[in-house]
């Protein structure tokens, strides 16, 4: 799958009981002590899931339809759109049973009926017995997951049913992405539209999603399962629209009973009662500990719905450890969720307001300047041919000693970006599969020798921290990310002093 993720989401007892937005408006605040949750409870988890985890990007607590805490990592914000990777799946399931809702399908169709010109000229039986049901519930029959392609001759429908179905449908719990894509081309084929676009006046408009993205396949349909991009407070609307059993301001947008069955235990995946990989599996949706459910996404994208708690948590990441985040959740905040509401204490709420106003990606630690900085700023290092395809990189200083800028020419695309020093000025560069992306950039010496340089890519999970160690004429360039599918440390290149001059367009300033 590294080749397509790389083209590169209870019924009100009454309306005033939980204070839904109206269409369009963002969700109601309120002061946490008066949704029954401590202040100083919610900024320990604050702090710990900042030193714990490695990244958070955004958070945001809904408790009993108001929003009691939500804070963005700086450069992140709550404009910033983010990908949701498999969070997307909710989304997706949710058009199948909007589409179901309607007439338009049947979870029970056979999968075969709806790309009958596609299928394989002797079906198996297997293949034969496959229904929608089968693609909600991970239990397609296959083995592993299909391989799609953007450079396949075929279709992605095509690939997907000549692959080999070995288990009979709906006994095998598989992860299987491709089966969520089979999901959006069967809504496209029997709406006429993209997912995207049969759930914009159905589900986002309603909702007050403004400008959700959605990346499709080589044959124009919507990717399924993941690829849908947006914002924090959207994907807490998601989850509390499902807290509420499909009703948003008075209106049934989703049958209360698709939202009972699709995130009800439809499949066993796990007996581990440590793992919230385990608890069973809905319609697309992950059963948890604690009686909750959620939507959830590659790098620690996530929409968490707890009934008994009457909450909803939405956040954004970029970790590699998925169960630390919900452990943490369950940990800090799950304990603190009172059923009554608690005295005011405007001292605390002042301190987890303060807390989460001032919230930063780390940056890297060490001195702003160095000796090193008189002998080469502004001196260009170029490199050999390499898979990173950097070819030349240099740093400007001031008069302080301290970096400003970073000049790089990468894939023969010059560009400079400003870089800051305990903070995250804003600009666009390309780098590796990133083309012209909004990027933030901060470094520090952490040797006299050595500067460490952090990109920032705030419209995804992705930061990529480069260190850059000079020794004499060269300059030895090691490059990380935090997240990534199928990449990780990348090999040491040297680059060489050069007396040329950069010949830099300033593209980037």
């Amino acid at each position: 799958m590294k080749s397509i993720l790389s083209i590169v989401l209870v019924l009100f007892a009454a309306i005033a009981a939980h204070a839904a937005a109206p269409s369009g408006k963002p969700l109601p605040r309120s002061p946490p002590e008066k949704q029954g949750v401590s202040s100083a409870a919610i900024r320990s988890f604050i702090e710990t899931a900042d030193r714990q985890v490695n990244e958070m990007h955004s958070f945001m607590l809904v408790r009993h339809g108001f929003v009691i805490a939500e804070g963005w990592w700086t450069p992140y914000s709550s404009a910033t759109p983010h990908p949701l990777f498999s969070l997307s799946k909710s989304f997706t399931s949710t058009a199948v049973g909007l589409a179901v809702a309607e007439g338009k399908l049947n979870i029970d169709d056979e999968v075969l009926k709806f790309f009958p010109e596609e299928a394989p000229a002797e079906p198996s039986s297997n293949l034969k017995a496959m229904r929608v049901r089968d693609l909600l519930c991970m239990s397609a029959g296959h083995q592993v997951e299909v391989k799609l392609a953007v450079t396949n001759e075929w279709t992605w429908t095509k690939s997907f049913l000549t692959h080999p179905v070995p288990h009979k449908p709906g006994g095998h719990f598989l992860y299987n992405t491709p089966g969520t894509y089979m999901q959006s081309a069967i809504v496209q084929k029997v709406t006429g539209q993209t997912v995207l676009d049969f759930l914009r006046p159905r589900l986002f408009e309603p909702l007050g999603i403004e400008n959700p993205i959605w990346s499709t396949s080589p044959q124009g349909i919507s990717l399924g399962g993941y690829g849908l991009n947006i914002r924090t407070e959207d994907i807490a609307k998601f989850g509390q629209l499902y807290l509420q059993k499909g009703m948003w301001h008075g209106k049934q947008l989703v049958p209360a009973s698709w939202v009972e069955t699709a995130t009800g235990r439809q499949t066993s995946n796990g007996s581990n009662p440590k793992s919230d990989w385990e608890q069973g599996y809905g319609f697309q949706f992950w059963r948890s500990r604690n009686g909750a459910y959620r939507g959830d996404g590659a790098f620690g994208q996530y929409s968490i719905v707890m009934p008994e708690q009457d909450a909803v948590i939405s956040i954004t990441s970029g970790t590699r450890d998925m169960q630390g985040v919900l452990n943490l959740i369950w940990e800090k905040l799950l304990p603190a969720m009172e059923k009554a509401s608690l005295p005011a204490n405007k001292a605390e709420e002042s301190n987890l307001k303060e807390t989460l106003a001032g919230l930063s990606m780390h940056h890297p630690q060490g001195a702003s300047s160095s000796a090193v900085v008189a002998k080469f700023s502004s001196k260009k290092f170029v490199f050999p041919a390499n898979e990173q395809k950097l070819e030349a990189i240099k740093l400007d200083a001031d008069s302080s000693g301290r970096v400003t800028n970073v000049s790089m020419r990468m894939g023969g695309v010059e560009q400079r970006v400003e870089c800051g020093h305990g903070k995250w000025p804003l600009g666009r560069m390309a780098y590796g599969a990133f083309t012209n992306q909004p990027v933030a950039v901060s470094g520090a010496w952490t040797a006299d020798d050595t500067y460490s340089l952090k990109l920032c890519f705030y419209e995804t999970p992705t930061s990529i921290t480069a260190t850059l160690k000079f020794a004499g004429d060269h300059l030895l360039y090691d490059a990380e990310p935090n997240v990534a599918f199928g990449w990780s440390k990348q090999p040491q290149i040297v680059g060489v002093l050069s007396a040329v001059d950069f010949g830099l367009g300033h593209e980037g300033d």
